[in-house]
């Protein structure tokens, strides 16, 4: 069980949020133009197999994570002007329907863009992407369907629907609506168990929308818990709750929460899987830690009782102190990621203990929250 902290460190957070800045600058400057998912041997370009592409909101994520942090002066415009090259090169994804990855792609980017600078131009590309992603529901099984089949349902898909709530929510469109939310409804019902541990997939009969059985892609077996989809789900699921204040979306959330912490080790970061044999639950997760860490700090802002929230921003603290004291590659001059110990695919053997892009991107986010929430930043 995680051990609590009750108090922050701002400046480990500002030491590690400018580390950070140093190697997404070298990135950049290395190889401009480039998206990168995850290193091989801490190096980013590399000929390693991708799965699916997924990543490429991540790079120009951070890149806004920092933007906005910066002051209006020359040295932060060119964080702004990165953070829009990269981001305007996804445009065209809005139409992307190979993936189940458009809020990832999109929230990441147009959306943050959109906030920082309230240009009304970017409000379409953001609908669109949640109109595309949309199409991906199929109505006998009340699910948005994964990359992989039309029967396949993913927990990922959880960090995703958000962009179908958010087009739904600005357009009032009420069928995008119950799409998103029948969508939410299903994975409680089919990927959340009873203890708030999570299944990674959940596959369905295409004729009748029968639910067939939980499987899995990245985790050790249909029915152990992959700790990167709880932490999926338990950030999801928060999201949810926050534009639908629909108390099973919050309910779930906290049971998934309530599992993170009380099967996590002390330091807060997890196994890659919660049921992997003991030989090789001793791999952790970071990218699990640092996306359950940003899901708790706004979970902590969501909760209506503020006991609860002081207590999820607390562990919330405690798994990025770990991050930030235990795994910056900061004393590898070699390594181009920011942070160590992250897992892609174990059965593929790809990206595992090295840097992910997905991992780098919510340990910004949770520092950022984390320095704003503290009273340390505006």
């Amino acid at each position: 069980m995680i051990q609590i902290q009750t108090k922050g460190d701002r400046n480990l957070y500002e030491h590690a949020l400018g580390f950070a800045r140093r190697q997404l600058r070298a990135l950049i400057e290395r190889d401009p133009d480039f998206y990168p998912s995850y290193t091989s041997q801490g190096r980013w370009r590399h000929s390693g197999e991708t799965w699916t592409n997924w990543c490429e909101g991540f790079l120009p994520g951070m890149l806004w994570i920092i933007a906005a942090r910066e002051p209006n002066d020359a040295a932060g415009r060119w964080w702004r002007d990165q953070a829009i090259r990269y981001s305007r090169a996804l445009e065209m994804r809005q139409f992307d329907r190979e993936v189940h990855d458009l809020g990832f792609l999109f929230m990441s980017t147009y959306y943050r863009w959109r906030h920082l600078t309230g240009d009304p131009s970017l409000q379409e590309v953001l609908i669109e992407a949640g109109r595309t992603m949309a199409m991906r529901y199929r109505p006998k099984g009340e699910y948005l369907h994964s990359f992989v089949a039309e029967n396949s349902l993913f927990i990922d898909i959880m960090m995703n629907v958000g962009i179908v709530f958010y087009a739904a929510i600005e357009t009032r469109d009420a069928k995008l609506m119950n799409i998103a939310l029948r969508h939410c409804l299903t994975t409680r019902r089919v990927l959340v168990r009873g203890d708030g541990s999570t299944a990674h997939e959940g596959l369905f009969d295409l004729e009748t929308g029968a639910f067939l059985g939980q499987s899995t892609q990245q985790g050790w077996r249909a029915d152990s818990c992959w700790s990167r989809g709880l932490a999926w789900a338990l950030y999801g699921f928060g999201t949810a709750y926050r534009y639908t204040q629909d108390a099973r979306m919050l309910e779930t959330a906290e049971a998934c929460t309530r599992f993170y912490i009380g099967h996590t080790p002390a330091d807060g970061v997890p196994p890659w899987d919660y049921d992997a044999p003991p030989e090789s639950r001793t791999l952790v997760d970071t990218s699990a830690a640092a996306a359950a860490a940003a899901g708790m700090l706004r979970l902590a802002r969501l909760v209506p009782d503020q006991v609860r929230g002081q207590y999820y921003d607390a562990v919330a603290r405690r798994v990025l102190g770990t991050l930030c004291r235990n795994y910056l590659s900061e004393s590898d001059p070699n390594w181009e990621g920011i942070l160590k110990g992250g897992v892609y695919h174990v059965a593929k053997n790809i990206g595992v203990n090295e840097s992910v892009m997905w991992g780098e991107y919510f340990f910004l986010e949770a520092l950022d929250l984390a320095l704003r929430e503290s009273g340390a930043e505006g």
